[in-house]
């Protein structure tokens, strides 16, 4: 086997889709975390150019793994090499978090989604597009400061992992559950998710440039040792018609 050729075929017939958004103080996150900053220590008279950066593990587009919400669980050291390559599903639903900021996504939004694409195989990821990436303001507030953003339901989730055993999970916004279900229930959906052993991507951008099957995702970051997250760098992988 000769990867090179596959590689050489994927530059020539492939398109390579930025999944993540820039790292700067300017990057959208979670407003409870204060930006990132960055500080130049060494500068190019001293030979070369070095900054010192300070920031949340979880900020911008990041992973987090199961250990970011459950105890005893794996950290981002213990995320294998051959987790971060998988087949990729995107799953849109975008039309329904335009007509309802608040939209809970339901196992029957996937299983509507297996009826014209295929089931959903194992070991994949699966991403839910929602565009909300677009938006000038995630956190979408009211008046009252109650933020307003879709997120995914109990049982979409129990159905990805339970029955068609995903290997991880993807969205644009900053949290796996809708906002208004966090305020009332807590953040279920996400504990779920991470304590079935299962790492998930926030904050992805450019779903809509990728089919809803056939492209790879990859996904970068540190082998942080004790560490629960950290700002990611991914790309999908995507046959150019």
């Amino acid at each position: 086997m000769n990867l090179w050729n596959d590689l050489k075929n994927w530059k020539e017939n492939c398109s390579f889709v930025e999944l993540s958004h820039e790292f700067s103080p300017q990057t959208t996150h979670w407003s409870g975390f204060p930006d990132m900053s960055s500080e130049m220590i060494f500068d190019y008279p001293d030979g070369f150019r070095v900054h010192k950066v300070t920031s949340v593990t979880q900020y911008g587009t990041h992973v987090d793994a199961p250990g970011h919400f459950v105890p005893g669980t794996r950290m981002l050291n213990e995320i294998r090499a051959d987790e971060l390559v998988l087949p990729l599903c995107v799953v849109d639903l975008s039309a329904k978090a335009a007509a309802d900021c608040d939209y809970v996504f339901t196992a029957e939004d996937f299983k509507a989604w297996e009826a014209e694409h295929g089931q959903i195989p194992a070991g994949c990821f699966v991403a839910a597009r929602t565009d909300w990436s677009k938006r000038e303001n995630l956190d979408n507030a009211d008046e009252s400061g109650q933020k307003h953003y879709p997120g995914w339901g109990m049982d979409a989730l129990k159905f990805l992992v339970e029955e068609r055993n995903v290997a991880a999970i993807g969205h644009e916004t900053s949290d796996t559950d809708a906002a208004v279900s966090s305020v009332k229930i807590g953040y279920v959906g996400e504990y779920y998710i991470l304590e079935q052993d299962r790492y998930q991507i926030e904050l992805l951008k450019n779903l809509d440039q990728c089919p809803a099957t056939g492209a790879v995702i990859i996904c970068g970051f540190p082998r942080g040792v004790d560490l629960t997250g950290y700002t990611a760098r991914c790309i999908a992988v995507c046959p150019k018609e």
